[in-house]
Parts: C-alpha cells; structure tokens; sequence
C-alpha cells in the first residue's frame, strides 16, 4: 500500500511518501515546498536513499506546489503514475471528536471549517489542500488523521473546563490537545526501546510549537494544549496560556479588540514578543549570550508597558525568555509526575527538544528528587536516539527524532484495511 502523507502550514507542504505492507514499512521518497505565494521559495525532493534534490522555486498557491510534487513523483521514479496510490493522508489539526482517522469529505471539511476560529493558522491551509487533492487525485482515497485523536484516553477531569456544560456539549469548548502523532510516536519507540520498563512516559515535543504529554501504557493521559495549539507552553510566536480577563483591560486601555488580541496572542507573541527576536530557539540563545539588556521589561507596577520597578535594574529579555520557557516545561513534567506516580522515562524531542542541550539541561536541573538525574557529558554530545541519564538516574531520559508521518501512515494504512 503506496501513502502520501501530507504536512501542511501556511506558506509549506512537506510530504512523506510510504510503502506500508504486513511486517514492513518503507519510506519512498520525502520532500516539500516552501514559502508558498511568496518570493523566494524552495522546492526538494529526495527519491529512496539519494540525496535530497533541491532547487529555487516559487509557487503561487498550495495547488501548484501539490501538481508539481505530484509530477515529481513520478519524474523522478517514486511513482510510476499518481494513480498507483493507494491514499493520501493528512497530518490534520483540529475537528472537535471526529473520529481520529476519518475519510475526508464535506461534512469533515465542514467541521474543520466549523473550527477555524480556533485553529486559524492551521485548518484552513488544510482545507484547502484537501480540496485541491479532491480535484487532482479524485479517484485516491484521502484520509484524515487528527493531532487530537491520540488524547482520547485523557480522562473527563482533564478534558473539561469549570464552564456551564452546554459550552462543552453544544460548542464542544473542552480540551483535546495536539501534536498526537509525534506523541504517539514517542510512546511506541520507547517501549520499543525500553520494553515494559516503560509504562510511565513524560514526551516533550519541544519546537517552534511545544507540547507535553503524559503517557501510560502506550495511552495519553495528560497534555499540555486544550481546546487551540495556542494553548500550553509558550510557543515560538503564541502566547500560550494566557489569562483571558487580560482582554478586558487591554481593550479599555489600548483600544484593541477582541479579535486584534487574539492576532497578537496566536501570531505575534511566544518567544519572540518577549525576547524581541524572531522567536527561534538559536536567536534568543545567540541574543541572551550578547548580554544585551537594553529591553527593559515592565514591571507590574500598573504604570503601562514597559515601566521598569522603582530601584530594579533592566533585566535581559532573552535570558528572561529562555528562563520562562524551561519553568513551563518543568512545571508541566512536575505536573506529569504527580499524575504519573513518577516517570520511567522523560523524552525530548521536536527541533528544540533534540537540538538544545542547554535546555535540557535546565529542564532537568534539581530533579534529583524525584530519580531524574542528567549526565552532563551524554546530554552534550547526544545525537540521534541517545540516552542522556546518569548511571544513578531512577529516570532513563532520551533524546529522539520524531516521526510523526510514519504514524499517519501506519494510522491511514490500519483504516483503509477495516
């Protein structure tokens, strides 16, 4: 069985191409587009075990980014022609409780649009990736596999929130969490790796969007994101958790809107509004190594933006930005391992997660409390999967690259056979 697996932003389509068969899985080729509608762009592709080919191209919408792919395919010998797939699956984001691998047509096209409001950088270039696909590919299969569908197992305590329950029933306002298939990922290859030693796991999809996961027995029961991905740990360019009665006053004191808010939150704050870069885990180290403390920051004395405390010196943004970052992540790992009863093993993973050793670092500093203990020399030079304890650690601790695509396929594969 031939899968595409599809991964889709804004101005981006990366894709995975898959031959998923009893007792194997090969990848056939992989590649993408990016800043698509804009100057600039590049497109590559890698057939089987060459060398990624890559070239500068700009395409005017994601439908001519997915033709050419799809010519691509078949140029370059991963595809004989498009019709010999079998599907097309798609990494998708938010539908309420859609099932989590669903068909797509008009009515899960309809409930996706129904959630924009609180995916709005993600669903609508989705759908309309879908649609264009629908029209290409008319006779393929597409396959839908939702972020939310692996947190099905949380429980009802932390699904809700303390609002009247017709908000929950009617609207479905209630908390599904996301990032599901790295997650899920992350919980098949450590007990694959760790065997039934690894019944409790804390994962930590930590990237330009971050998440944490508490995982029992292979089965999600505690994530960090609720009812939007801009919910949670601080994000790269999203607030994150942010206390929603802030709108009121914001609109009394500055004039914004609702809705001017909300762009700032999903969009223009995270990492980059508080350290004043671009938001990029190695900017706000590059920034907070330069020592530049000439942001100041406000103070909380209710005089405005940007008013420092009577006698407080500047503080550096950026340092301020990675020190916040990693008490979020410790804060939801303590969280975890309460609601756990400890962890068998706390993994990183995403770009930051398998890249930042310094963040590692202080994720786990003084947890020697609770069995976890980092072994400096491993964590430094850890690449690939590794594993990062000291020998004294109760705790194993990986770092390890994620797949999140391979377990769409696998997901589409499973639903097509039933």
């Amino acid at each position: 069985m031939k899968i595409l697996v599809c991964n889709i932003g804004s101005t981006s389509f990366k894709f995975r191409l898959f031959r998923i068969a009893d007792g194997s899985e090969r990848e056939l080729a992989s590649g993408g587009a990016d800043r698509i509608g804009k100057a600039g762009g590049q497109m590559s592709l890698r057939v089987g075990t060459q060398p990624a080919v890559k070239r500068d191209q700009d395409f005017p919408d994601h439908g001519a980014a997915i033709a050419h792919v799809l010519v691509q395919l078949v140029a370059g010998g991963a595809l004989a022609r498009t019709d010999e797939l079998d599907a097309v699956a798609f990494k998708a984001v938010m539908a309420g409780d859609t099932e989590p691998v669903v068909l797509v047509d008009d009515t899960l096209l309809a409930r996706m649009e129904y959630f924009t409001p609180v995916a709005p950088a993600h669903n609508p270039p989705y759908i309309a990736a879908m649609r264009m696909f629908r029209k290409v590919l008319a006779t393929t299969p597409l396959v839908a596999a939702f972020e939310p569908g692996f947190h099905r197992t949380i429980p009802q305590r932390r699904r809700l929130f303390a609002v009247p329950a017709e908000w929950s029933e009617k609207y479905g306002i209630r908390r599904y969490g996301f990032h599901g298939a790295s997650h899920c990922y992350i919980a098949t290859r450590t007990a694959e790796l760790m065997g039934p030693a690894a019944k409790r796991v804390i994962s930590c999809h930590l990237g330009g969007s971050s998440s944490i996961c508490a995982v029992r027995d292979g089965k999600s029961v505690a994530t960090s994101m609720g009812l939007s991905p801009q919910s949670g740990l601080p994000q790269s360019s999203r607030a994150g958790d942010f206390d929603i009665f802030a709108l009121a006053l914001l609109k009394k004191q500055t004039g914004m809107d609702a809705d001017a808010v909300m762009t700032v939150l999903g969009a223009q704050g995270g990492l980059a509004a508080l350290s004043g870069t671009t938001g990029d885990m190695r900017d706000i180290r590059t920034a907070a190594a330069a020592g530049d403390s000439s942001l100041p920051l406000g103070g909380g004395s209710g005089r405005g933006a940007g008013a420092e405390p009577v006698g407080a010196p500047a503080r550096d943004r950026a340092k301020l930005t990675l020190e916040l970052f990693a008490t979020a992540i410790r804060d939801f790992v303590g969280a975890y391992l309460v609601e756990l009863g400890g962890a068998d093993a706390i993994v990183f993973t995403g770009g930051i997660g398998q890249n930042d050793p310094d963040l590692r670092a202080e994720v786990c500093a003084g947890l020697d409390f609770a069995g976890i203990k980092l072994d400096a020399a491993r964590n430094a030079s850890a690449a690939g999967e590794a594993r990062i304890e000291a020998a004294d650690s109760k705790t194993a601790l990986w770092v390890m690259p994620t797949n999140e695509e391979l377990i769409v396929a696998r997901q589409a594969a499973m639903f097509l056979k039933k």
